[in-house]
Parts: structure tokens; C-alpha cells; sequence
């Protein structure tokens, strides 16, 4: 799958992502603070969004509280911190580290009555000087109930794209933040 230098946010930030990605804001309303993409054929997408930096002050602690809000946002019946890491920034400028997540929660969509089993990677760039978390998800449903599930080779596949967004983001503009 043929991918290409994404720009978010106006061009603030650029990412690698799957050319194919269809930009949610062009179907619905999206804050100003997110930007959203979709896969065309799954339920798959990636939200990076803006945050107001949370106040605890090492990384894992941090990355948890956030996820913990996505599950508490999701109405989560479980939700579950498979692996917490870090992934340095090798290229030499200003965007921070970023501290990456693997979790998994069990979420009722529409008002279904079963669980969607929906595995969650996470990436956290703190952008100190700005007092902003810089937060990218990407929910993976591994099992649901509206057949959007994308198996396990879709989830190797979703895990590949997000170790190459999340290694490529490049905050372009820190200006964004102000």
C-alpha cells in the first residue's frame, strides 16, 4: 500500500500516512483541535489530536491518564495497557519523543449489545514549552458487531502504519500550540 508525507493541521504537522485515507472533516465536523482520518474499507482510524498537557509528570503515568480518557470517553467495559515504550526522536529537530501505547478496550457501539473488541495504539508527544500533549490514536477494531473488524493481518497492517506516522511526525510549526 503506496503511502505519502501527510500534512495536518495546515501543514504544522507532517506524517507518513496511507495515501487512501479519506479526511473525516471532508464528512462531518471535526474540532479544530483534531484531525481525523479514516480507511475507506474498515472501521480503522487515526485521530491526532491537541491537548491540554496533563499533570503527570512522567511519561508512562501520563500516556495511561490519556488512555484511561479514551476509555472513559468510549464507555469502555474493560480497558486494558498491554505495553507502554518510548520511541526517540533520531532526526534532529524539535519534536519531542514520543511515548507509545498498546492497549485494548471493549466498547458497545450504537447502542449494540455486544462488545467491540477495539485495540488501541497510542503515540504522546509532549510538547513542554507550549504546555501541550500532542496525543495520536489509532482504534483498530479487532472484533464488532457491524462486521467492521479488520482481522489480524489488518492489524499487522494498522500497527506498520503506526510505527511509520508515529516515527515520521515532525512538528513543523510549534506556533500551532500558541
Amino acid at each position: 500500500m503506496s503511502s505519502s508525507t501527510r500534512q495536518l493541521f495546515g501543514g504544522a504537522i507532517t506524517a507518513v500516512a496511507p495515501i487512501h485515507l479519506v479526511d473525516a472533516s471532508d464528512l462531518r465536523q471535526v474540532p479544530d483541535t483534531q484531525e481525523v482520518l479514516l480507511y475507506p474499507d474498515s472501521s480503522v482510524s487515526i485521530i491526532v489530536e491537541v491537548l491540554q498537557r496533563v499533570d503527570p509528570p512522567d511519561d508512562d503515568s501520563a500516556i495511561r491518564f490519556h488512555f484511561d480518557s479514551l476509555a472513559h470517553d468510549n464507555s469502555a467495559t474493560t480497558s486494558t495497557v498491554d505495553a507502554v515504550a518510548v520511541i526517540p526522536n533520531t532526526r534532529g529537530d524539535k519534536t519531542p519523543p514520543a511515548i507509545t501505547l498498546l492497549g485494548v478496550q471493549s466498547v458497545a457501539k450504537f447502542n449494540q449489545e455486544g462488545q467491540d473488541q477495539v485495540r488501541v495504539l497510542m503515540a504522546l508527544f509532549r510538547v513542554e514549552d507550549q504546555r501541550v500533549d500532542l496525543v495520536v490514536t489509532f482504534n483498530v477494531p479487532v472484533a464488532s458487531q457491524d462486521h467492521g473488524a479488520v482481522g489480524e493481518e489488518g492489524w499487522k497492517t494498522a500497527r506498520n502504519h503506526f510505527d511509520a506516522f508515529v516515527r515520521s511526525l515532525c512538528i513543523v510549526d510549534f506556533g500551532l500550540f500558541a
